[in-house]
């Protein structure tokens, strides 16, 4: 057994180990889908801001993830899985007090306006260490022949929490107002503290020799742009939806995020056995081309049923991704590097989201919202395209 390893040896074992993690997981995410939720229709709406303030507000988290993630990895590595999540956790309860406050300054669009990209940027930096942590916690205390498992509940997790966030955000800022969805962020973080309290930290062994962070960008290379591409339109769906539906005046797009997450946690359980099964290229393979049918419906639709089944296609398409490509990443480096593999690793969704808002917050200003999904449809083909030509290589190499 490696020094950083804690086997489980049973389902019951791994359960028992891996439930207070994916629930500390759970809840930031849920705190990501209710701001996913409220803050497209809150800067349009409230501050009077236009498309495009509204990707640059959006993709400030990611990018802030994204260059944080070199950081988180090391932190973990060097300091411990657990440290970095709790930290990930307290810097959640600080940016729940910056969108209170940014709530109540509407009045000064603008000095809200800047509140708000601070708290986006202390968002992404939280759930940067937060979820680096959280991974390399699990797959540490349940075993890397189990890390598959680990990656499979915590991006059901993930998206279940943005799946529920996004119309649990729009409910309460409805019903009651801004301030007091905003802070109940502040609880959620609180929360994903609490629940891993009890769980062992685990050993870090700091003799190992360390390779700098841009070597290990390069060695998973391939699997991350190919996470990258696929990503953007997952991006597009939780930046524009909610601005689609209310330029086609379709009602509230609550059903959409929902039907996304649904179809998203649902082939994750129904299928988490087909990497190791048939192939991880293979499934990542018809995954994209099922997230490419998802998102030129939505691009082409004619009808909100249209748009809906393309968002249940998004999501059962994407859903595959992380995982396959996700495993084979980390089997290209050492336990004791595990946690700044997964931070690169991750880094390549970050990359994906922090430029797919803008971007797309662009093409609609020129065009209109359905054009974003035309942007993901190709965002897909492009990954489709890495994918093959990294199999290519891989192949010749081996020759």
């Amino acid at each position: 057994m490696m020094q950083t390893e804690i086997r489980t040896h049973s389902n019951q074992d791994f359960f028992k180990t891996i439930i207070p993690i994916i629930t500390s997981v759970f809840s930031v995410y849920l705190t990501i889908g209710m701001t996913a939720g409220m803050l497209p229709g809150y800067i349009e709406t409230n501050l009077k801001f236009n498309s495009i303030i509204v990707g640059v507000v959006i993709g400030a988290q990611a990018l802030a993830t994204l260059v944080t993630r070199a950081y988180a990895g090391k932190l973990t590595d060097t300091k411990g899985a657990q440290y970095s999540s709790r930290l990930g956790g307290i810097l959640g309860i600080i940016t729940a007090v910056l969108y209170v406050t940014a709530a109540f300054l509407y009045s000064i669009p603008v000095w809200a306006l800047i509140i708000l990209i601070a708290a986006r940027i202390l968002h992404g930096i939280a759930e940067s260490l937060l979820v680096t942590g959280s991974l390399t916690w699990g797959i540490g205390l349940t075993g890397v022949a189990k890390s598959g498992k680990v990656m499979t509940w915590n991006g059901i997790a993930m998206y279940a929490g943005i799946a529920i966030g996004a119309p649990l955000g729009l409910a309460l800022s409805k019903t009651i107002n801004f301030e007091t969805a905003f802070g109940a962020i502040s609880i959620l973080s609180i929360v994903s503290l609490l629940v891993t309290s009890k769980l062992p930290a685990l050993p870090v062994d700091l003799t190992h020799v360390r390779h700098p962070f841009h070597k290990v960008v390069g060695k998973i290379a391939p699997q991350g742009l190919g996470l990258a591409f696929s990503s953007i339109g997952f991006a597009c769906i939780s930046s524009f939806i909610v601005l689609m539906y209310t330029q086609k005046q379709w009602g509230d797009a609550s059903l959409a995020f929902m039907l996304f997450g649904g179809f998203y946690i649902l082939v994750r359980l129904l299928f988490s056995s087909f990497p190791d099964k048939h192939g991880a290229y293979k499934v990542a393979l018809v995954s994209l081309f099922i997230e490419l049918i998802g998102q030129l419906l939505i691009g082409f639709s004619v009808s909100k049923t249209m748009a809906l089944i393309g968002c249940s296609l998004t999501g059962a398409g994407f859903s595959l991704i992380f995982p396959s490509l996700g495993v084979l990443a980390i089997q290209k480096v050492s336990p004791q590097m595990r946690g700044t593999a997964l931070g690169a690793y991750g880094a390549f969704f970050d990359l994906s989201l922090g430029i797919a808002a803008p971007v797309a917050g662009l093409i609609a200003n020129w065009f209109d919202y359905q054009a974003v999904y035309l942007f993901g449809s190709i965002s897909v083909v492009i990954a489709v395209l890495v994918l093959w030509s990294g199999r290519k290589n891989t192949d010749k190499s081996t020759a």
